[in-house]
């Protein structure tokens, strides 16, 4: 078959690399198994993006000769091709995954841009944003352990953007869901439960944001021994103030 007609069949398939709460590949639905190789293979070239192929090699068979790791990189890209067609690209010196596939761990980089790039209209948290998946579990290759928690940083910035927002919208239902979604992934983590004091404020239940602020401060002076910061504190103050002047 040549090289278009197969691109051409592959981009008709569903294919989909699913890397939040485990590895797990499917294709117009069904999932395919695969061997524990060909699992870091693909999910390296999907975090990873267009790489050397001495960098594949050596990152994912770093214990043994460069020539042994470029040839297991070698038989690894024949199996994954056998699995899925083109799935795995050769490109002059670089391997990369192909654009048809779909991983999820790209569709949360995507709603991040959508959140981050300058539009102040947002619609409710996608599933993706309030599902709990963490990047791999069980895989702890430096590599990995990077990328989880530079994706969990961004889950939780995109969460607590989406709330204020959503907040300043008007949809304050929504706006609680994502907000009360960071505090619960980290919950001694300020800007989350600010979120949560922001959205309340902004809906006018004083004694709601008072509520999470007295909540915050006893978990973080009985986990750290710390009061929560100037700033949160002078926003709860502030709240608090513009109510009274408004009831009186």
């Amino acid at each position: 078959m040549a090289t278009e007609d197969v691109r051409t069949e592959e981009l008709s398939r569903a294919v989909r690399l699913q890397l939040l709460e485990g590895f797990r590949l499917t294709v117009d639905g069904s999932v395919v198994d695969t061997l524990a190789s060909a699992q870091r293979l693909l999910a390296f070239l999907a975090l990873r993006g267009p790489v050397v192929r001495a960098v594949a090699a050596g990152t994912l068979w770093g214990d043994f000769p460069e020539r042994h790791a470029l040839g297991s990189l070698r038989t690894t890209m024949w199996r994954v091709n056998r699995t899925v067609a083109g799935m795995v690209a050769a490109r002059r010196s670089q391997v990369a995954l192909a654009n048809f596939v779909r991983v999820d761990v790209a569709e949360l980089a995507d709603s991040a841009g959508d959140v981050f790039g300058g539009t102040d209209a947002v619609t409710g948290p996608r599933q993706g944003e309030l599902r709990h998946g963490e990047l791999l579990p069980g895989w702890y290759e430096d590599w990995v352990i990077f990328e989880r928690e530079r994706l969990r940083h961004l889950r939780l910035h995109v969460l607590e953007a989406v709330a204020t927002k959503l907040a300043a919208q008007g949809e304050f239902a929504a706006a609680l869901e994502a907000a009360f979604e960071a505090v619960r992934c980290e919950p001694l983590r300020e800007s989350a439960h600010r979120a949560v004091i922001v959205v309340h404020l902004a809906e006018h239940n004083l004694v709601e944001a008072l509520r999470e602020y007295g909540r915050f401060r006893d978990l973080l002076m009985d986990q750290v021994g710390v009061e929560p910061s100037e700033n949160l504190t002078a926003l709860v103050r502030c709240g608090a103030g513009a109510h009274v002047s408004s009831t009186a």
